[in-house]
């Protein structure tokens, strides 16, 4: 979601790799429990521990409170459902503040004491512990969707990746919103994995649909977009993508409005939130703003939306609904599934846990989001999007529009 750079990729590998020699996991098979079940870290005959490297308090604090909140939400459920094989789980959380160092040492002090991680917020801080998930055989999920994890047989990305989503949105444009072939299209994009894995897509789509891509690379800390719109209104775009943030969008929509550029902008889901509506940009979001999602609108009436709706504003009043939430509450669900398939087999360890995980082919979130499959390392689990977008009116501040997408040119795609 921000750019990596090599030298702080560098210096956090460094840092792991010493961290690595007196923090060492162990192995992740173990004993056998009194009552035949095969344990490892993270288990013992009364708890699971689950771990979490979050953000409270840098970027994406807002991103990181409701989706660790709704993470609490579901294994509170599922503990009150009895647990897993007569064990609470527990959710252990570490706050990195999107600093990749502070997420190295997280990831050290908790290792020994997990079965696996449901939540890494950011691509940089994921890249840079890959060897120690590696090492320790531990099932991890990120709140990131590039591509080049779909290789990792540890990490499971929940939902679709950058570059499908834009391939998708692209199609969006070209069946509903008048784009055609010989048109211009903007992308405007962070340096680093998230945007360049958009970046990809948009690429493929444009390429295969006579559309000319208009670049315009930004940095996570480029907020005013004036010079982007100016460039892409100079060059005649018919539309714009967006792979930024909440703070971009805002910008590129409002400075958009008020030169009268008046063409539909595209954003990768982590460039909204529904706090943009209290914003003076939200005349401009809700007139030409769409976001490819793969995760269901608050307002959406699909059973599993509704329920878990009702239950996070029942155990947080007050609190935004925003995709933190539903993404965060699929992914503990993801883990959760996988830990009683696990307790089925009468294997709690980290193996166990991930051999249950991959022989799923159709997990059920209750409509949150398409039907995923996780049993093939190195393939998408789903190639559907929502396209959603802002209504001041509506549940969380948006809205689904039509059924969800998966264009022709995404199943023909093959990710990097």
């Amino acid at each position: 979601m921000t750019i990596r750079t090599s030298l702080i990729v560098g210096l956090a590998v460094v840092t792991l790799a010493a961290a690595g020699c007196s923090g060492k996991s162990g192995s992740a098979s173990g004993r056998t429990g009194d009552d035949g079940v095969k344990v490892g870290p993270g288990v013992t005959d009364e708890t699971i521990t689950v771990g979490a490297l979050t953000d409270l308090t840098g970027v994406y604090a807002s991103l990181g409170k409701s989706l660790t909140q709704a993470q609490r939400l579901y294994f509170d459920q599922l503990n009150d459902d009895g647990g897993v094989c007569g064990r609470t789980v527990e959710l252990l959380v570490r706050d990195h503040g999107y600093d990749v160092q502070k997420g190295v040492s997280a990831y050290t002090e908790i290792a020994p004491k997990v079965v696996g991680v449901s939540q890494v917020i950011g691509s940089p801080i994921v890249s840079a512990v890959l060897p120690r998930i590696a090492e320790d055989k531990v099932l991890v999920i990120p709140a990131a969707w590039p591509s080049t994890l779909l290789e990792q047989q540890y990490v499971q990305v929940v939902g679709g990746t950058y570059d499908i989503e834009m391939i998708n949105g692209i199609d969006f444009l070209l069946e509903r919103k008048g784009l055609d072939e010989g048109d211009s299209i903007g992308h405007v994009y962070f340096e680093g994995e998230y945007g360049e894995n958009a970046l990809a897509g948009s690429r493929y789509a444009a390429g295969r649909t006579g559309l000319t891509l208009v670049e315009q690379k930004i940095k996570p800390t480029d907020t005013d977009m004036t010079p982007q719109v100016t460039a892409l209104k100079d060059a005649g775009v018919a539309a714009i993508l967006l792979s930024a943030g909440p703070k971009q969008a805002a910008s590129l929509a409002g400075v958009a409005a008020a030169s009268g550029f008046d063409v539909p902008i595209v954003a990768s889901n982590p460039g909204y939130a529904p706090q943009l509506l209290g914003t003076p940009a939200a005349g401009a979001l809700q007139k030409n703003f769409y976001l490819v999602n793969e995760f269901q609108a608050p307002n959406s009436s699909a059973p599993g939306m509704k329920a878990l709706t009702g239950a996070y504003k029942a155990k947080y009043p007050g609190h935004a609904l925003d995709n933190g939430v539903s993404f965060g509450y699929v992914a503990a669900k993801v883990f959760g599934e996988a830990l009683k398939d696990a307790c089925a087999a009468k294997d709690l360890t980290r193996e166990g846990i991930l051999k249950a995980h991959r022989a799923e082919t159709a997990f059920d979130s209750g409509g949150i989001a398409a039907p995923l499959d996780f049993s093939k390392v190195g393939q998408v689990g789903t190639r559907k999007s929502f396209i959603q977008r802002p209504d001041a009116k509506a549940e969380g501040g948006l809205i689904t529009v039509g059924d969800p997408v998966t264009s022709k040119l995404a199943t023909g795609y093959k990710t990097p």
